[in-house]
């Protein structure tokens, strides 16, 4: 969008590049990966500001079902590697709430 505004300032200046077109799909494949346009990829890596990948829902589904069945687990094994089982669970469950956050920062 050529009107868009970052800070106090449009976006009102382009520039064109040339780039072979491996650079391009790679370029196009890692703004995919963080959800971003390449042109917001490409500003953020010049300026250095950082650049998050963005999950993937289907991966944090996943995280949960398998902790879920950790924790049947863990509910179900009456004590045998308890200690082990809860701090896996803990580590998944941290990981897991440290995911959705980036998320729903992007």
């Amino acid at each position: 969008m050529p009107f868009e505004k970052r800070g106090e300032e449009p976006l009102d200046a382009v520039i064109n590049v040339r780039l072979t077109k491996t650079e391009k799909a790679r370029l196009l494949e890692d703004a995919d990966l963080a959800a971003l346009s390449m042109s917001e990829l490409v500003r953020r890596r010049y300026f250095g500001r950082p650049i998050l990948a963005s999950v993937d829902h289907a991966m944090l589904r996943e995280l949960r079902r398998l902790g879920g069945l950790l924790k049947h687990l863990h509910n179900q094994g009456g004590g045998a590697l308890h200690r082990d089982t809860a701090s896996v669970l803990a580590a998944l469950k941290a990981y897991i709430e440290r995911l959705s956050h980036d998320r729903q920062k992007n």
